[in-house]
């Protein structure tokens, strides 16, 4: 019996990315506690919470393969989250003016019948120009990027801030890598193509 295939997650730009892979799919709100343990590294935390929203929505789906991501941008072991209004945003975008940041995302595919987990983690490397305050804000009228952590949407007016990217899966970038993810359903028999 093939299993149903979950994202928790209710980012509409994750929904957008699986939509990519033309597969059925359900949404399921995985409704996780995001704070960082004491002492937590970027890296692990978006691996941890990765995992974490995908056996989050587990007992409602039982029998399904779980799909979890996480993203954390940080430099210099700053971490960078969503900066949820405009000031916020300009203050993210003006420290990362000039400087390489760290787009650590954390991919788990859970299934749910047999509890196990597969817990990748995708880097990429994005460098911004050195960004004028008029520049930031002519972006930000235009593309209010409050739900994006570091404040950049590379899919959309985003890419404008950027000098260069570096990565193996330019999906990652926007939250779910889909080459990675690609192996990982074709690992539990579900086919892609």
């Amino acid at each position: 019996m093939s299993q149903k295939l979950i994202l928790a997650s209710t980012s509409p730009y994750r929904r957008e990315l699986l939509n990519r892979l033309g597969l059925p799919f359900e949404v399921a709100n995985p409704q996780t506690d995001e704070t960082p343990l004491p002492s937590e590294s970027p890296e692990a935390l978006s691996l941890r919470l990765s995992e974490a929203k995908a056996r989050a929505v587990a007992d409602a789906y039982p029998d399904a393969l779980i799909i979890g991501s996480d993203q954390v941008a940080t430099v210099d072991g700053k971490i960078y989250g969503k900066p949820g209004n405009h000031e916020r945003a300009v203050e993210q975008l003006l420290q990362l003016s000039g400087k390489t940041v760290n787009f650590f995302t954390g991919l788990c595919l859970f299934n749910a019948r047999t509890g196990q987990a597969d817990v990748r983690g995708i880097p990429t490397l994005v460098t911004f120009r050195e960004l004028a305050r008029s520049e930031i804000e002519n972006y930000l009228h235009r593309e209010p990027a409050y739900n994006c952590a570091g404040s950049a949407k590379s899919e959309g007016l985003g890419i404008a801030l950027l000098s260069s990217m570096r990565g193996d899966d330019p999906n990652a970038l926007v939250g779910l890598p889909l080459i990675a993810l690609c192996d990982m359903l074709r690992r539990q028999g579900m086919a892609v193509l």
